[in-house]
């Protein structure tokens, strides 16, 4: 079980929670300007997840997540400007102008990425924990992704075979209620996306996803079950999107009761009085954090306004090979 935080790692999860909103808002602002173009899936509403699992791994295990992975990118310690430049389209971004909103990528950190293939991931989790497997190392690989990557048919392969295997693998469903478009009511029989895992034989659990506290230790009991070398298990985060798919979605599907409803819940506003009340933030914690991160977003945003694009000689680079065949 994950001890509750001290005062030090309080302030640390809220900056974590306040750092992914701010760069996000900052995302949605530059992308209705132009200057960031593409796809753009944002995390708000999500950041209880990312912030709870990622600060309890250790420095070698790896983490694979879908197409809404800036959370993860800012938790896991890339750095801010490096994912902004990569919004950006600039080489000086961590996936060097070549990735954008969808494809963080980031070697020193084991940030193995973003997908934008739905359940994507997954596969590449398996194939990451085989590997440690296989070489005897005590990483556990993490995969982070959405409620719809079930109805695909690598959410049960790679399940079947991490089970199979026992493989250290955690999956994180984040479940934010619709795949796109479409409710989970209205795609799956079962909606319940961890017992879809104990079918094949995997440990699972389910927790409030708004509830940072809740999401720590419950993922502290799944990362010591996987180190433990008792096989992958999954862990099912209830959670909401507050903005829309992507920023092409015009959100017709959602009642605005709904995401009314949910946006009380925000899990910023619920971890900050949890965490008052207990003693752990002043009342001002909030106001002084929240001028911190208003400062790195700000020079995040320049570092990736002085970029560089690619120079279009190099647009091949990395694609084609100049060995003859």
């Amino acid at each position: 079980m994950a001890p509750l935080p001290d005062a030090g790692t309080a302030h640390a999860l809220l900056r974590h929670m306040l750092r992914i909103r701010a760069f996000e808002d900052a995302c949605a602002e530059q992308y209705s300007a132009t200057r960031i173009r593409g796809f753009l899936h944002l995390y708000n509403g999500e950041e209880a997840i990312a912030a709870g699992i990622i600060p309890l791994l250790d420095a070698a295990d790896a983490i694979v997540a879908t197409y809404r992975e800036h959370g993860h990118a800012l938790v896991r310690g890339v750095d801010m400007g490096a994912v902004m430049a990569e919004m950006f389209g600039m080489q000086e971004g961590c996936s060097r102008g070549r990735g954008g909103s969808m494809h963080l990528f980031d070697a020193a950190t084991r940030l193995y990425g973003g997908n934008a293939i739905v359940a994507g991931g997954l596969p590449l989790t398996v194939g990451l924990a085989l590997a440690d497997a296989m070489q005897q190392r005590p990483q556990v690989s993490v995969c982070f992704f959405g409620e719809g990557a079930a109805a695909e048919g690598e959410f049960h392969e790679s399940l079947n075979l991490a089970a199979l295997w026992k493989l250290p693998a955690l999956f994180v469903c984040e479940n934010n209620q619709y795949a796109m478009g479409t409710a989970l009511a209205r795609s799956e029989a079962e909606t319940d996306i961890h017992l879809k895992a104990r079918s094949y034989g995997l440990a699972s659990a389910a927790v409030d996803g708004m509830d940072l506290l809740a999401v720590r230790e419950a993922a502290q009991t799944a990362i010591d079950h996987v180190r433990g070398g008792h096989g992958p298990y999954l862990l099912e985060c209830h959670t909401f999107r507050f903005r829309a798919h992507s920023m092409f979605d015009s959100q017709l599907y959602r009642d605005k009761t709904e995401v009314a409803r949910w946006r009380a819940r925000d899990p910023i506003d619920l971890f900050e009085r949890e965490a008052r009340s207990l003693g752990l933030l002043a009342d001002d914690a909030r106001t002084a954090l929240q001028a911190e991160v208003d400062a790195e977003v700000a020079a995040a945003v320049a570092f990736a306004e002085a970029g560089t694009l690619e120079p279009v000689d190099r647009l091949t680079h990395d694609v084609y090979t100049d060995t003859p065949a």
